[in-house]
């Protein structure tokens, strides 16, 4: 068959690092997103105590993803070819969005 499109024919790989980097940029501004939210509430008043540590923590923990964040970025621009992420940071990245998940949880049954 003439003229018969291949999958994958009009995709271009050298846009696979800019498309993920964007991605880990996009995620790390909802991270921002839900920090900026907790803190809202945390300042509310009247936020028990439990509220506040959780508030706390989920600086913390989007702190931490924030640096996993920047390190994947700028292994990504440091090369043409990037690969997987390494172990540790692809679990510090999971266990960070589940932790600010957790903490947003108590947040809201704490308010």
């Amino acid at each position: 068959m003439s003229g018969a499109v291949t999958p994958g024919a009009g995709r271009d790989p050298g846009l696979q690092p800019e498309r993920t980097r964007l991605a880990w940029r996009r995620t790390t501004l909802s991270g921002t997103v839900v920090v900026a939210l907790a803190l809202r509430a945390a300042s509310a008043g009247g936020m028990p105590a439990a509220g506040v540590v959780a508030c706390a923590l989920c600086c913390a923990w989007w702190l931490g993803f924030l640096w996993i964040a920047h390190r994947r970025i700028r292994g990504l621009a440091a090369v043409s070819a990037p690969g997987a992420p390494a172990t540790p940071y692809a679990v510090g990245a999971v266990i960070c969005t589940v932790a600010l998940a957790v903490c947003g949880a108590v947040l809201v049954g704490a308010a």
